[in-house]
């Protein structure tokens, strides 16, 4: 089944479910309200005028119960997967809507006006609801009428290893959904025969594979379903990628498949702008006292300025000016190249634990990682994020021996990250640095940010993270 077709069922069955949670609800209080199934019980009689007092918590419930129900996979799974597939998600979804009610009644002292029984009811009635909803969509989707109406009659079209490899996913992923009807041997026949087996099959979409060698015969395929009004499914994966995630898009009106190995644009990506925004302005609030005290200590210590520029690489390689405290003598620069040899880490970085350069201040602020603290202007400033490969200097970044190495400059460089809450200070091989950063632009999230900068508490004062 289609990605859209897919979103299009989850949508109504949220919407479905919605509905069933509501009605449970309503059902509950109606069942509570019962003198005679009260006193079956051996329950105190409640007011049939408590529900109106509490129905503000349908405000809470309609929105929360397909939220609660996709977070434990029960939308993801087959539409007709096994039984065991959709109990644990169901079960565990309907547990965590009616703790949820009864905390919020807890919460704005409406216990009284809704006992807990009411809410374990809930919890029953609206399990066995949409378990039946389930079983009955069951029994209509496995029915003759459904079949007839729902299951799409597709051709597959390309070499006959992707005619081999189409088919055998198909039956695997959507054979409740998608019946093959017929193959076309793309290579060797004339897109004019395809007519014949789209009138013989009388099929609704065709589903071509091809390389770019056969793109014209696709072409032809392609404009024979138009004329025909009949779906055109292109498989593109004419190009070999083992990183790039495909996706559409358009430009101007004008289809693209883009071909992306970083986060794309989204909510959680607002959430990471709003985060560094608000993230570091608040710090530099908070920090701003400690900021002037180490600026006054840096001046009466040692002579020279008291922040440190430094052209590093930003987002893409762009450069930018980094601000951090001085913690070496103002002629560090000169005296580099003397000291190459006392490397610690292998490839383009320069690190050294006892480096003969550094202050005495300077050995403090580092190993508390204080001296990054005015990298929280260029966060502001739009050039750094709180969560990010940390920025390396220009002509280091020059000498990457490996391209593969660049792809780490796809992200905006970070104030902190799994390199440094992973203790850097026993890193030295300069590929497992990168391999810290390409886990993190892979696997990003904003929970995996929140996670980083947790662990960055403990890291700093700890100063397991500081070299």
């Amino acid at each position: 089944m289609l990605q859209r077709d897919r979103n299009f069922r989850t949508q109504v069955h949220q919407l479905t479910d919605a509905c069933v949670f509501a009605t449970s609800f309503w059902l509950a209080f109606v069942l509570r309200c019962n003198e005679t199934f009260s006193t079956w019980l051996n329950l105190d009689v409640i007011g049939p005028d408590s529900f109106s007092q509490v129905v503000w918590l349908y405000f809470a419930l309609v929105p929360a119960a397909p939220l609660v129900l996709e977070s434990q996979g029960f939308y993801s799974r087959p539409m007709l997967s096994a039984r065991g597939a959709m109990f644990w998600p169901l079960l565990k979804g309907c547990f965590i809507l009616t703790i949820g009610l009864v905390l919020l009644l807890f919460m704005f002292k409406e216990s009284n006006t809704a006992p807990r029984g009411v809410m374990v009811f809930f919890g029953i009635i609206s399990f066995g609801m949409v378990w039946l909803k389930e079983e009955l969509l069951r029994v209509v989707m496995r029915s003759r009428m459904a079949k007839a109406q729902y299951k799409r009659r597709i051709i597959i079209a390309g070499t006959p290893a992707e005619i081999i490899r189409l088919r055998k996913m198909v039956l695997a992923l959507a054979a409740n959904s998608l019946e093959v009807a017929a193959e076309f041997n793309l290579p060797e026949k004339s897109p004019s025969l395809l007519i014949e087996l789209l009138h013989e099959f009388s099929v609704s979409g065709v589903l071509v594979s091809a390389r770019h060698t056969q793109f014209e015969r696709v072409e032809a395929v392609i404009q024979l379903c138009e004329t025909e009004g009949v779906e055109a499914w292109l498989v593109a994966d004419f190009f070999a990628t083992q990183i790039a995630r495909a996706s559409f898009d358009e430009m101007f009106g004008a289809p693209l498949l883009v071909f992306r190995t970083t986060p794309e644009t989204s909510w959680q990506m607002l959430v990471k702008m709003a985060m560094d925004l608000f993230g570091s302005l608040i710090l530099l609030i908070l920090a701003a006292l400690p900021m002037l005290i180490i600026a006054l200590l840096i001046k009466l210590t040692t002579p020279g300025p008291v922040f440190f520029r430094q052209q590093r690489s930003g987002l893409n390689g762009a450069p930018f000016n980094i601000f951090k405290f001085r913690t070496m003598a103002t002629n560090a620069e000169q005296f580099k190249h003397e000291l190459a040899a006392m490397n610690e880490m292998s490839g383009p970085v320069f690190k050294v634990t006892n480096d003969p350069r550094v202050t005495s201040i300077g050995k403090w602020l580092r190993k508390y990682s204080l001296d990054e603290l005015p990298q929280l202007f260029n966060i502001l400033r739009g050039e750094m994020s709180l969560v990010g490969p940390r920025p390396l200097p220009v002509d280091e970044v020059k000498r990457f021996n490996d391209l593969a190495h660049r792809r780490r400059l796809s992200v905006k460089p970070g104030l902190t990250c799994l390199w440094q809450v992973q203790g850097r200070n026993k890193i030295s091989d300069f590929k497992e640095w990168v391999r810290l950063d390409l886990e993190y632009i892979d696997n990003w999230s904003i929970w995996l940010d929140l996670a980083i900068l947790i662990r960055t508490v403990p890291a700093v004062f700890s100063a397991t993270g500081a070299k």
